[in-house]
């Protein structure tokens, strides 16, 4: 419920603070007093559009925060959550205009959006009147409204959920399609190129050795004549070393003959006799190393050119033509097993489809039996409230081939006025008056279902009196006992039934300025305001004794 709503510079008010109660309670004064500046001071703080102009003359900027106090489990809650905000305790709801048009919303001290404090206060409050924008008249309201009378909201969302799951495998099919025929359409493409890749087979990393290999050879080629000259003179006829070898031996013999003459020499060539016969053995190593078939090197060659044409043709580089016959080997077995897998898919929506239509058609039949239920409880409200002429409808359209998630439903509520007159729309046939008392009929006969904790009345009770504003004061009362209800009224019939009597007044502040003021109103000072709803300007002891009548009745 709403337990507090504070204005700073709106209008004609300064400075208010309010607590709110439970049970019903009533905004009274003169015309022009701002009772309508109160209701659109909490509608800017339930996501209103904004003004410059409420910004009170003088002032920069005007503000209203509305407190509410609901219960843990309120869907409000959850609304918060997903968007990110705490919803811990109390919700606050504050808005900030600014003489200049611009707004800030803040919802428990964060910033939000007007959408979703607008979204959020819908599910806090409804302010019901003889304006059509602040009663709940459109269409979608009428179905969840039924569903609420009828307590249908379980199974309302059990066809949710359905409808859900339904369209999702509509889509998982229709994608699947898409690319089973998108497949079909390049299948010959994809078997000549898998037949292609597979007898190309690349491997990863085979580009690089292959380069590596032919580059290898394509030296050893160059330097294969100086290998084998060096081999021909260290191992022809002309090589060094026999020659060496022998005349080691000669000066070994004839080391004896000179002690500490030859020893040097000797040790020298015999180290060179060793190193040439090293450098034959490397020589020959290397030929070895050198030789290669030149058609290896033709053949390392085509490899080569055949992996590159292959990169060029499939616009992929060397390194990723074996994850590129992957793909397409996986896309082909795509395409052979999507016609099982495009039956399995249609069989899966057909189901999920059955499943929606049967729980969309019980819904509609649970509706339509509710709906007359409906109308008959509304019905039975309105000729104490003066449309006994009046006939109220629930009209459902069905309509099973443009099922939505919310059925196949379409519910409108119509009234006839007047006998013989064709019935339409509640918004567009019924008056201000008229419609305002529908929908208090409606709320009664719904009671504290499909309701918001907190319902505003805004002088439902205008045009009429006596025995229908008593009726109307009886009915906001009954109301009271499971919703806060505010109702801002003319009816001392009305104000009679409150347990809040709340007056509101203009006054001066410093200077001649005029400001609003609502006063909480005790049970002498509440008489005499209903002695002069009854009176007028000139309250006399008859008003005031006819005012004590009401309030001993009613109380």
């Amino acid at each position: 419920m709403l337990s507090h709503l504070s204005i700073r510079d709106i209008v004609l008010i300064e400075r208010l603070d309010l607590g709110f109660e439970k049970g019903l309670s009533v905004l009274t004064g003169e015309t022009g007093a701002g009772k309508s500046i109160l209701l659109d001071s909490l509608s800017l703080a339930l996501g209103a559009r904004g003004d410059g102009g409420l910004v009170r003359q003088g002032a920069q900027r005007g503000q209203v925060t509305a407190v509410f106090d609901v219960a843990a489990d309120h869907p409000v809650r959850a609304l918060l959550r997903d968007n990110g905000l705490d919803d811990d305790g109390d919700l606050i709801f504050r808005r900030a205009q600014s003489a200049d048009g611009r707004t800030k919303v803040f919802i428990n001290d964060q910033p939000a959006s007007v959408a979703l404090m607008r979204e959020a206060g819908r599910m806090l409050v409804e302010i019901h009147g003889q304006h059509d924008d602040r009663a709940l008249v459109e269409p979608d309201a009428h179905r969840r409204l039924l569903d609420a009378f009828a307590s249908l909201q379980a199974v309302a969302a059990d066809v949710s959920s359905k409808y859900t799951l339904w369209r999702a495998c509509v889509r998982d099919a229709d994608d699947h399609r898409k690319r089973v025929e998108e497949a079909a359409r390049e299948a010959d493409y994809l078997r000549d190129s898998v037949d292609e890749l597979e007898t190309l087979s690349p491997v990863d990393g085979e580009e690089d050795e292959l380069a590596e290999k032919r580059a290898l050879m394509m030296k050893a080629e160059k330097i294969a004549a100086d290998i084998n000259e060096t081999n021909d003179i260290l191992s022809g006829q002309g090589s060094p070393v026999p020659v060496i070898s022998s005349l080691l031996r000669r000066l070994e013999r004839k080391s004896a003959e000179a002690p500490g003459l030859l020893e040097e020499i000797i040790a020298n060539l015999d180290a060179a006799v060793h190193q040439l016969s090293d450098a034959q053995t490397a020589t020959e190593a290397a030929i070895r190393a050198a030789e290669f078939d030149p058609r290896e090197l033709e053949a390392c060659e085509e490899r080569l050119f055949a992996l590159r044409a292959a990169s060029r043709k499939y616009s992929v580089p060397v390194s990723e033509l074996p994850a590129l016959a992957e793909r397409m080997v996986t896309a082909l077995a795509d395409l052979d097993a999507g016609e099982e897998r495009m039956t399995q898919l249609d069989a899966r929506t057909g189901e999920t489809r059955k499943s929606y239509d049967a729980a969309a058609l019980a819904l509609s039949k649970q509706r339509h039996e509710a709906a007359d239920s409906l109308a008959k409880a509304v019905m039975d409200e309105l000729p104490a409230l003066k449309l006994e002429r009046a006939e109220f409808l629930v009209q459902i359209q069905s309509d099973a081939d443009q099922g939505g998630p919310d059925g196949i439903d379409q519910v409108a509520f119509h009234v006839r006025t007047n006998p013989g007159t064709r019935p339409g729309p509640i918004l567009k046939v019924a008056s201000g008056g008229e419609l305002s008392r529908f929908l208090l009929a409606l709320k009664v006969a719904l009671a504290d279902r499909g309701s918001a904790p907190t319902l505003v009345f805004d002088e439902i009770d205008t045009g009429v009196g006596g025995a229908v504003a008593d009726a109307i004061g009886k009915r906001l009362k009954r109301l009271s006992g499971n919703v806060q209800v505010l109702s801002v009224t003319h009816a001392p019939q009305v104000a009679a039934r409150a347990s809040t009597h709340m007056l509101i007044a203009k006054g001066t502040a410093d200077g001649d300025a005029v400001t609003t003021r609502v006063s909480m109103m005790d049970s002498s000072s509440r008489q005499e305001e209903i002695a002069r709803m009854l009176a007028g300007a000139s309250v006399t002891d008859e008003a005031r004794a006819a005012a004590g009548r009401l309030l001993s009745e009613k109380s």
